[in-house]
């Protein structure tokens, strides 16, 4: 008996008859064991489907040695996702109760921050192309779920459950009711082998591309610009003649009264209270990280 016994014995079960088949009594009695010697190893129901999860997720595929881009790498993490939810199908039934914190479900976030390091993405925008990219493949592993618990519910393979919808659709959705919908169907859209999932990842890529030579461009442009009049400024103040000294005074003398040097002053605070943010958002991502690596510990000790 060890803990990962019982986690593959539970996925086996998982695989076999879906993830609600999944009990401390069925693993036990699949194993020859009684139910209460698998808590000495696995503490409650809630761990153990947690230990499966992890199992069943892995760690995504290692980039290769030649550099594919970010976007060739962020498909290439879609489609190992998505087979992962095709070969076990009852992780999409798994709750989502928060942020991923195991090792392996960490690993995939990694993967494709990794990918977008050099694209000039903020953190916030790296996060929401990643959810673009993970949202994508369980959708598409979803619906292919449905598609597969169906047939194995009737007993029809795919090419019967193809005509019942297509009996259905033609009983249900008239030109009439649904004159668009009709349409489509009548063309075969849901007969085709055209895959709507990786074409809508592909359109929803294009967007984030655009973004990036668009808003990305113009910010790495912005900052050069600021960091170009902060190094003229810099040079004119560097050594100062007598004239500029005197003419430095009289423009202090006025500051406050000028709108173009109020608004000066302005700026410098702003750009002040950015660099304080910054810090801020530094040692809270300093704690985000120590909490990871407590919480990685504590599921390694676990096992």
């Amino acid at each position: 008996m060890s803990v990962e016994k019982i986690v593959d014995a539970a996925i086996e079960i998982a695989d076999s008859d879906g993830i609600q088949a999944v009990s401390m009594a069925a693993v036990a009695k699949r194993l020859g064991y009684t139910p209460m010697s698998l808590y000495r190893y696995v503490s409650s129901k809630d761990d153990l489907l947690l230990l499966m999860q992890e199992e069943a997720t892995g760690l995504p595929p290692e980039p290769g040695e030649e550099d594919l881009g970010w976007r060739a790498r962020l498909v290439e993490l879609y489609e190992a996702q998505s087979q992962i939810y095709s070969r076990q199908s009852w992780l999409l039934s798994m709750p989502i109760t928060g942020s991923p914190i195991t090792p392996n479900s960490s690993a995939w976030l990694e993967a494709d921050l990794e990918a977008l390091r050099d694209t000039g993405l903020t953190e916030e925008e790296g996060i929401a192309v990643s959810l673009l990219v993970t949202g994508a493949a369980r959708w598409k592993g979803l619906i292919a779920a449905g598609y597969e618990e169906q047939s194995r519910a009737t007993g029809l393979d795919a090419a019967e459950v193809a005509a019942r919808e297509q009996r259905l659709f033609d009983a249900v959705i008239t030109e009439d009711g649904y004159p668009f919908l009709r349409k489509a169907i009548d063309a075969g859209v849901f007969a085709s082998e055209f895959d709507p999932f990786d074409f809508g990842l592909e359109r929803g890529l294009d967007g984030v591309e655009a973004f990036i030579e668009a808003i990305v461009n113009a910010r790495a442009g912005a900052a050069s610009d600021v960091a170009n009049d902060g190094s003229s400024a810099a040079t004119s103040v560097a050594a100062p003649d007598d004239a500029t000294e005197a003419a430095a005074a009289g423009h202090a003398a006025i500051a406050d009264d000028d709108p173009a040097v109020a608004a000066d002053k302005k700026l410098r605070e702003a750009q002040k209270a950015v660099r304080q943010a910054q810090k801020v958002l530094a040692e809270a991502r300093k704690r985000e990280r120590q909490v990871l690596r407590e919480a990685k510990e504590r599921v390694a000790k676990r096992r």
